[in-house]
């Protein structure tokens, strides 16, 4: 199995409201890919950080092999919730993917 985690921050425009606002639809949206990509065995989205973070949002996703990682970085619906639910409310994209035992 992979194991592709990524952290976000916020983009510097958004107020309070927004940041809560939108990013319950960015983890919405995100999660439900589980059911429309193949691959996917878990997908997760944490919003709740601790004050010692140095990111505020992190997807936490688990693939079946790599072919699977990389047929959802290209998945029409990756895209579409990227494009649409991510990019617009975030900045400082970090990622790391990994085999895992």
């Amino acid at each position: 199995m992979v194991r592709h985690f990524v952290a976000w921050n916020f983009a510097e425009h958004l107020s309070a409201e927004e940041r809560e606002a939108k990013s319950a639809q960015m983890k919405q949206e995100l999660e439900s890919l589980k059911d429309l990509i193949p691959g996917i065995v878990s997908i997760n989205v944490y919003l709740n950080q601790l004050s010692t973070s140095d990111s505020e949002l992190v997807l936490d996703s688990v693939f079946v092999d790599e072919e699977a990682l990389k047929g959802y970085i290209v998945h029409p619906e990756h895209v579409r919730v990227g494009t649409n639910y991510v990019k617009p409310i975030t900045c400082n994209r970090k990622c790391i993917d990994f085999v895992v035992d």
